[in-house]
């Protein structure tokens, strides 16, 4: 992503400073939006968690965008992995786990990023972002639809899916990666073909079927983010 004129005229550890800051701001933004809404609507727990859910996704962008070093965001990301594993625990925001049913989900999705960011970040920060933003969008909105509006459903280890929710992950998956596509090809990169990006968004659309435990929110981004970068290297 190309930077500024100003934002490269900042020392670097001003960069790093206010890149932090950044993010830590939507951070914030974020789990006040959630927390809202789970006073707002406090017989659909579901729905705050999902706000954090997709709201955390563009922390990806953010910190690529800004060129947060990886010596920052890796660090920064198992320590929330670490927060959530905490808050699972002791219920200290029960707008992120309250969900009536048992799921380490928010503990796998930061576990993921930090997965991603090891694997990728900054070489391949372009593979991070797949798969944090195919989970965040695809999966949050699979959520929220699919819970929301009836549709044919059934059950796999237990975990309801459904057909609406379903469709959804695959849509949405699909134009969130067409969407990086170009983002990367109008800046001179280059990204997995469209019949790639296809095959991307079905193994995330399987994948998402197995959500015991909420296990799918560490396969479906590390599946993604690798198969984003072994596709596109081969572009």
């Amino acid at each position: 992503m190309a930077l500024p004129l100003w934002w490269e005229g900042l020392g670097e550890e001003w960069r790093q400073a206010l890149g932090v800051a950044a993010v830590l701001l939507w951070l914030a933004l974020v789990v006040l939006l959630a927390l809202q809404t789970r006073a707002r609507w406090p017989q659909r727990a579901e729905w705050s968690r999902k706000v954090l859910h997709i709201g955390t996704g563009p922390v990806v962008l953010i910190a690529w965008g800004l060129g947060i070093q990886r010596w920052i965001a890796l660090p920064a990301a198992a320590a929330v992995t670490v927060a959530a594993a905490l808050n699972h625990r002791f219920r200290l925001l029960p707008a992120v786990e309250d969900v009536g049913r048992a799921s380490y989900g928010t503990v796998a999705y930061g576990a993921a990023i930090t997965t991603l960011l090891a694997l990728f970040w900054p070489q391949r920060s372009d593979a991070v972002a797949a798969g944090v933003l195919v989970m965040a969008c695809g999966d949050g909105l699979a959520g929220l639809l699919g819970a929301s509006i009836a549709s044919p459903s059934w059950t796999i280890a237990g975990q309801r899916k459904s057909l609406l929710g379903t469709s959804a992950m695959g849509l949405v998956s699909l134009a969130v990666l067409a969407a990086l596509r170009l983002a990367l090809q109008a800046g001179g990169g280059l990204g997995p073909s469209l019949p790639a990006l296809v095959a991307i968004a079905a193994v995330a659309m399987l994948l998402e079927q197995f959500a015991l435990l909420g296990i799918d929110n560490l396969a479906v981004p590390v599946a993604v983010g690798l198969l984003w970068s072994l596709l596109g290297a081969q572009a």
